[in-house]
């Protein structure tokens, strides 16, 4: 169904104030279990005139034209004429506008990519500098100073990767060197297009992202790189820590 109102952007706060009305909300009620019913039996959906609603409200017909053009104008109902009725003129009907969806994962990422890109041009900053950036302002993480042992590094590598997870991210462990080195496994990287065109700029963010979360983590000695494409939706991150880790054996007293 054609909505003939054109959407504007303050629509949504304008629909918000209208639906405080116990009326309009039992109008879009009553579409909305008309559009259900049709759904449900498989039949085309055939909107409501403003007569047939006044009649399921118990309204007069002119209190609920007053409200659908209300309505309509906000975008939260669509309407449009049809002769589907028979004899006669084409009559007007209505039904609910679908609310729209919320944004998918890939188009979040886009949306956060986008923001970090236009911060790292508009503020004269490298795309790594924008990726810390970005951590900065939107992470809290404790810091606890450098690890003093594998298993401590390894819990902060943990955190690391939760933070990998929200970005889209599918990464994979593995670790060398007694627990020091880490390679993070970055499968389907949810940039995968930009990043092919642009390597430089989609690697350094996200090269700044694991600086920025290891660094919030008291990791400043910690190293960091980056190798993309190895697979066709494979990159490899690769992260160490240089810090000394204390010697345990030494700390464990011989049995007296």
């Amino acid at each position: 169904m054609k909505n003939v109102s054109s959407a504007e952007p303050q629509q949504e706060n304008l629909g918000a104030a209208l639906l405080a009305s116990p009326v309009r909300r039992a109008i879009m009620s009553a579409l909305e279990e008309n559009q259900q019913r049709h759904e449900s039996s498989a039949e085309a959906t055939i909107g409501l005139t403003a007569a047939q609603l006044a009649e399921r409200l118990g309204l007069h017909v002119t209190t609920v034209r007053f409200h659908l053009d209300q309505l309509d104008k906000a975008g939260l109902v669509a309407s449009e004429f049809t002769t589907i009725f028979g004899v006669g003129r084409p009559r007007k009907v209505y039904a609910a506008v679908a609310a729209p969806q919320p944004p998918g994962r890939a188009e979040l990422n886009l949306q956060l990519l986008a923001g970090l890109l236009a911060e790292s041009f508009g503020a004269d900053r490298t795309p790594a500098q924008a990726g810390e950036q970005w951590v900065a302002q939107n992470l809290e993480l404790e810091d606890t100073g450098p690890a003093q042992s594998a298993g401590e590094w390894l819990t902060k590598v943990g955190q690391l990767i939760d933070v990998l997870q929200d970005w889209g991210y599918t990464p994979n462990l593995s670790t060398s060197d007694a627990g020091r080195s880490c390679r993070i496994d970055l499968v389907k990287c949810p940039f995968l297009e930009l990043a092919r065109a642009n390597p430089d700029v989609v690697c350094g963010i996200h090269r700044g992202l694991l600086a920025g979360v290891l660094h919030q983590l008291g990791e400043r000695d910690a190293t960091i790189s980056l190798e993309p494409f190895v697979g066709p939706e494979l990159c490899h991150a690769h992260v160490a820590t240089t810090h000394p880790f204390r010697n345990r054996s030494a700390s464990i007293q011989e049995p007296s």
